[in-house]
């Protein structure tokens, strides 16, 4: 009986996205637009490498 619930959230959305076809590929987009972005591997490790470590209290004055 628990593989056939389906919250009314989920419903919603399903019925939404048989509606509204289009939703899906402007999802994409966005996504694409602000967070699938070729990764430079060199540059990683050079940001990595150049970190200062920071102290425990960052407010206690040396």
């Amino acid at each position: 009986m628990a593989d056939q619930y389906k919250s009314d959230i989920t419903k919603f959305l399903e019925n939404y996205k048989e509606t509204h076809v289009d939703v899906e590929k402007h999802q994409r987009a966005g996504r694409a637009l602000l967070w699938d972005k070729p990764q430079d591997a060199e540059l990683a490790e050079g940001y990595k490498q150049a970190r200062v470590p920071q102290a425990p209290y960052v407010y206690q004055n040396d």
